[in-house]
């Protein structure tokens, strides 16, 4: 029984934990009402709790949020555990079934994770670090939980991250599970929260993004159980301190932490065991090894002494040496003797016909510019124009990737266009090529093509240039949102004249929210690009375009983030004659963010806010969807009297809206919603009655809209199922679960579908029924397995093993 209670603690605050976050979908939501009927019995163990004053209802439970209130929670499952057989089995089946919400690390040798990028094919020289890195290996006496800790410190363009990756590709063979690769600071310059790495590489672990925690702590937690077994290498690049890099560190002595960083890392050596090495330039033998690579033998023999003059001029760093290399390895007419003058023009400060060069190559005092300027400088200058003006178009802002839709609107071109400049560029290594289509700036790169695009262009050019990508980014995330979601109300003139592709597939959806996945982190820059240079219309709109995407698959982080930007850009836009029924819009959006990350006060606070807005503007349908979030909040936190006061405000307020005014056309839709809301928040007071006749008038209204809503009949069906469960009619429920099925299978709902097979194998089983309790299992576990729901499966499969024993 001990061992029960420890397992019924942790499955308490789990799922208490999901049930404010949404954690786990409609699975979490089912498990933590399971949760309330159990706390609902009476001591003796078969009735229900006294009912209370308020509506005589239910006396009213609280979510256990707190430490002694989930305690309290698991002790009185144990008092019910203890009242029967019957009872026990119960019990155990929930901590059973809630234990698979838990986030918890995958199988060992379930995901080995190789998220290196491509080593240098003309990589050169290092072999001391790689050295260096083996004798720190193969030392002995290393204290358990310690993992091996190497930091390539030095200046940027010293070859950092060549010589970590390069490294961990050598490695390889010791490392068996895989490989970690994150750039905190990334091309955008700006760090990334340990949130969101934690989060990727959480992922790519094999943690199924929906069991993935909000919160820090929890993910940091969840990492360290994921890492524990495994001989893994994870390499931070970039890390500007160390705090950015501790939240990284796997307590695993198997495990290799590779760190690069422009500055010193003092706490990361004193206090974790640390090993530094500085990084310094190549030496000129190598330096000419390196751009001889890299020019290749396509070229006409250079005197070594020729050679010896860029490579000097070049100070030894690598990605200058590589720069000057690749102008010469793809530019016929570009001489040795060319470039090694204009080195030595542009560290004089002269160009070729006398002229003082671009400010910044030299400092005034007679000291050499930075040897990577110098090189590419002289890349720049070997570009024709189109080409050098796409150059510094693109860098107008720093994008996380550069794709050719980014780059064909930054710089005013056609894609096919854009396709072309960006591989001339990545030529001449100004860019480096990261996936298909998908390009990055070096930030010492893109500093250089940012200070050309100030210096040539002008900041009206360059924010012409951000507006566009905006746009562009808009248009397309518009699209994609409506493809996922094409039913819910909209604000904004992205939306416009949208209509669904023809002869759409059941996985069109599908695709497009994996579509705007891919460009997730861009669509973020963007949004802070467009809130930089004041484009208030184009901020709000891009997050509303985003609310599919961080609905369905979270990264809370981000949503809040960009909607507090959102939410900003919103107020102003609408002092300025713009909309203003965006101000609620944003407030909204933002508490679901919150809801995310369990922020329950920052929720409340910021669905006030909608409503206040939405109202002071009469947007009757906003106010009535801020209502609307509170009452699913509040029914989250089982607090179901006040769940149904909100939803019944929010009718209330729909009420207002006259034929023909705003929102009129979702007016049916948003009432049957609501309904439907009504219905589960009297079912968990057990008002069977009235329950079961809300939901048949939910139900009918979602038939009645035009080409009807077969996802929302079948969660309908699945609330009336429950219900029917909940009051003793197995034959009713059986009968609704029955059209569930049927209704997700026509929506195309494959996850909400594997639900409706559960919950109806539930009812067989309640009846006696073990054939086809069997078949639906069989049948939802299908559903899981083509869906890549591990979590489901597992736990389907488990509850399969027990029914066919």
């Amino acid at each position: 029984m001990e061992l029960l209670m420890g397992m019924a603690l942790s499955a308490v605050s789990t799922v208490a934990s999901g049930a404010l976050s949404g954690a786990g979908g409609e699975t979490g939501r089912r498990i933590s009402e399971r949760l309330y009927d159990l706390l609902s019995r009476d001591r003796a163990g078969g009735g229900e709790a006294d009912t209370g004053a308020e509506g005589g209802g239910l006396r009213q439970l609280a979510l256990p949020v707190t430490e002694p209130e989930r305690t309290a929670a698991a002790l009185r499952l144990m008092e019910i555990a203890r009242s029967s057989p019957e009872a026990a089995r119960e019990v155990t089946e929930w901590v059973r079934e809630a234990s698979w919400l838990a986030p918890r690390a995958v199988a060992h040798g379930a995901s080995r994770p190789q998220m290196l990028p491509p080593a240098s094919a003309v990589f050169t020289d290092r072999a001391d670090v790689l050295a260096w890195i083996t004798a720190l290996l193969d030392e002995e006496g290393r204290p358990p939980g310690a993992p091996t800790i190497a930091v390539l410190t030095g200046p940027g363009g010293i070859g950092k991250t060549a010589a970590a990756v390069q490294c961990a590709f050598e490695l390889g063979e010791r490392f068996a599970d895989g490989a970690l690769f994150i750039d905190l600071n990334s091309a955008s310059g700006t760090a990334l929260s340990p949130s969101e790495v934690l989060a990727r590489f959480l992922e790519r672990l094999g943690v199924p993004t929906a069991t993935v925690p909000g919160d820090e702590a929890r993910q940091r937690d969840l990492y360290r159980d994921c890492m524990a077994d495994r001989r893994m290498i994870v390499v931070l690049d970039n890390a500007r301190d160390d705090a950015q890099v501790v939240p990284f560190l796997p307590a695993s002595p198997r495990c290799l932490v590779l760190v690069t960083s422009r500055y010193r890392l003092g706490r990361l050596v004193g206090e974790y065991g640390a090993r530094p090495l500085s990084l310094g330039p190549l030496s000129t033998e190598d330096s000419v090894s390196l751009i001889r690579r890299v020019v290749g033998d396509n070229r006409p023999p250079a005197s070594d002494a020729m050679v010896r003059a860029v490579v000097e001029a070049t100070g030894g760093i690598p990605l200058a040496v590589c720069t000057a290399g690749a102008s010469l390895a793809v530019r016929e007419h570009l001489t040795w003797e060319r470039v090694a003058r204009q080195l030595s023009d542009r560290i004089r400060g002269h160009d070729q016909e006398g002229a003082t060069v671009r400010e910044g190559s030299s400092d005034g005092s007679g000291t050499p510019a930075d040897p990577v300027r110098l090189a590419q400088d002289v890349s720049y200058s070997e570009l024709t124009p189109d080409c050098a003006a796409f150059y510094r178009a693109i860098a107008v802002w720093a994008w996380p990737t550069v794709s050719v839709m980014c780059a064909a609107h930054a710089a005013d071109v056609g894609e096919a266009e854009a396709r072309a400049l960006l591989e001339q560029l990545a030529r001449v290594h100004l860019l480096e090529e990261v996936g298909e289509e998908r390009y990055r700036f070096h930030d010492l790169t893109r500093a250089h093509a940012r200070e050309l695009a100030d210096a040539e262009d002008g900041h009206g050019r360059m924010a012409a240039a951000v507006r566009r990508v905006a746009v562009a980014h808009l248009r397309f995330a518009a699209g994609a949102d409506f493809r996922v979601m094409p039913l819910r109300w909209r604000l904004g003139p992205a939306y416009q004249r949208l209509v669904l592709p023809e002869h759409r597939d059941g996985a069109d959806g599908k695709r497009a929210l994996a579509e705007l996945r891919r460009e997730r982190e861009n669509l973020a820059a963007v949004i802070k690009a467009a809130a930089h240079h004041g484009f208030d219309d184009l901020v709000w709109q891009l997050c509303e375009a985003m609310w599919d995407l961080h609905l369905k698959l979270g990264f809370h982080a981000q949503w809040i983030d960009t909607h507090l930007l959102g939410v900003e850009a919103a107020r102003r836009s609408a002092e300025e004659f713009g909309d203003p029924r965006a101000v609620g819009r944003m407030w909204t959006q933002l508490a679901f963010g919150y809801m995310g990350l369990g922020q329950v006060g920052d929720a409340e606070d910021a669905l006030t806010e909608a409503k206040a807005a939405d109202r002071a503007c009469g947007h009757h349908r906003g106010e009535a969807t801020a209502v609307e979030a509170l009452g699913l909040l509040r029914l989250r936190q089982w607090e179901s009297v006040a769940a149904q006061r909100c939803f019944e405000e929010a009718q209330q307020i729909l009420e207002r809206i006259g034929r023909g005014e705003d929102g009129w056309d979702d007016l049916a839709r948003a009432t049957a919603l609501l309904e439907h809301h009504i219905g589960r928040a009297q079912t968990k007071q057990r008002h069977f009655i009235p329950a079961i006749a809300r939901l048949n008038d939910a139900l009918a209204r979602f038939r009645d809209l035009p080409g009807g809503d077969p996802y929302n009949e079948g969660r309908v069906y699945m609330s009336l199922g429950d219900a029917h469960l909940d009051s003793g009619d197995t034959e009713l429920a059986r009968v609704c679960l029955d059209n569930a099925v049927k209704a997700m299978t026509e929506a195309g709902a494959g996850l909400q579908l594997a639900d409706a097979l559960v919950a109806r194998a539930e009812s067989h089983r309640s009846a006696g029924r073990p054939a086809q309790e069997v078949e639906d299992l069989r049948t939802a576990a299908a559903c899981f397995e083509e869906n890549e729901d591990s979590v489901g499966l597992a736990r389907v499969r488990a509850r399969l093993a027990e029914a066919e024993a």
